[in-house]
This record gives structure tokens, C-alpha cells and sequence, in this order.
């Protein structure tokens, strides 16, 4: 448990709880061994620590158990650093679904949108016998943010668009961090003001980030 200090001491802000597999944490949202049902008893400790330290806690990756138990534990705000929604992604748990997005938001917390392809359309909209990726695009960037701004406001939403984790599968339009004027652009077309982007750009972030801090001094 003293490492939350020793890492914290070092420099890191934020810990994602677990990835693709459970482990002595977390179960994982892509694994099917869901050994805890949810978090460990050290995972709980964890989270106590966390917030003692002024870390943040990451609950990209986790169970939909483990999520809720994270909530419930956390004093402090928590963030979904790289996390897209379930409404355009059905039944596929590594998104959020909108229960989850309005728990971060009564939380503090915030969803960060992650700009894979696969986190933000349906997998049904590539045919069967289609040999061609179907890429998502900037709109689908946007969707996802709009969704989120509806369900809760605009103090909870942020961008997770995870470049060194989804590989190819990036969007038309938003391939690299270059391109986000694209992004800005499409969300000034739908109405989004200067101060509401730079707070999808990082000023939400920042404010967990300040009051995760805050909580624990």
C-alpha cells in the first residue's frame, strides 16, 4: 500500500485499476473471470489510499461491479480516462453505460471519450462479409461527447483519445493530436462555446484533479 506514496512522490497522478485481465485489484471488464466480483479487499483498501494520498483513480477497464463499488468507496472525484459510451456500443462493457455516466457525474468524476473506432460505433454497422474497416469520424467523436453533456452537463465529459493504445483503428479526421482543430471545429458547429471546449479539452480534468488534491490535504 506504501507505494501509492513512493509512485505519487514520483510524479504520477492517476492509476487505472486494472486492464485486460482481472488481477489482485480489479476484475476486468474484458475478462471473464470476474474472480472478486467486483474489487478485491486490498482493491478497496486501495481506493481509501488513494484518496488519502491524492491520486486519482482510474475506472477505465473495470467491471461494471467493481465501477460501482469504486464509486461508492471514492470521496474524491474519479475519472474514465479513455472510456466511450454503451448507448452507441451496446452490450459491450469496457464503455460506459448511462446509469455509469450519470454515477461519475453525481460522483464529480469525468468520462473521457476514447477515439478508437470500436469504442465509438456499433460493430454492426461493418457487414459480415466485409473485408473493408468501416473507421469511425470526428462526428462520431462528438456524438459521443453530446451524449454525455445531455445525460449529466458539460462539467463531465473530457477527451481519452488513447493514440498509444488503439492502433490503427483511430478516427477519419482525428488520426493524431495535430488534427484536433477538427474536432474543435465540429463542436463550435454544434454549438459548443470557447469556454465549454476547453473544458472538454482539459479543464474538467483539471478541476478533479484539483479537488482529488484538495480532498486530500
Amino acid at each position: 500500500m506504501e507505494n501509492v506514496q513512493y509512485f505519487h512522490d514520483k510524479g504520477i497522478r492517476y492509476i487505472t485499476l486494472t486492464h485486460s485481465l482481472s488481477n489482485h485489484i480489479s476484475d476486468s471488464s474484458y475478462d471473464e473471470n470476474k474472480q472478486w466480483e467486483g474489487l478485491s479487499p486490498f482493491g478497496q483498501a486501495l481506493i481509501e489510499e488513494m484518496n488519502n494520498v491524492g491520486m486519482m483513480i482510474d475506472v477505465s477497464h473495470v467491471s461494471d461491479d467493481a465501477f460501482y463499488q469504486t464509486i461508492d468507496l471514492s470521496r474524491a472525484p474519479v475519472i474514465a480516462s479513455h472510456s466511450s459510451l454503451r448507448h452507441f456500443t451496446p452490450d459491450w462493457e469496457r464503455n460506459m453505460s448511462d446509469e455509469m455516466v450519470k454515477a461519475i457525474a453525481e460522483n464529480g468524476g469525468v468520462v473521457q471519450i476514447n477515439f478508437g473506432s470500436n469504442f465509438l460505433i456499433n460493430d454492426n454497422r461493418v457487414k459480415d462479409d466485409s473485408e473493408e474497416y468501416i473507421f469511425a469520424d470526428v462526428a462520431d467523436v462528438a456524438d459521443h461527447i453530446d451524449r454525455v453533456v445531455s445525460l449529466t452537463s458539460i462539467r463531465h465529459v473530457g477527451i481519452g483519445s488513447d493514440y498509444d493504445g488503439v492502433g490503427d483503428t483511430l478516427p477519419t479526421g482525428l488520426k493524431n493530436a495535430s488534427t484536433y482543430p477538427n474536432l474543435i471545429q465540429e463542436l463550435q458547429k454544434r454549438g459548443y462555446s470557447t469556454s465549454d471546449i476547453q473544458l472538454i479539452l482539459g479543464g474538467n480534468l483539471a478541476r478533479v484533479w484539483r479537488e482529488v488534491e484538495e480532498y486530500a490535504k
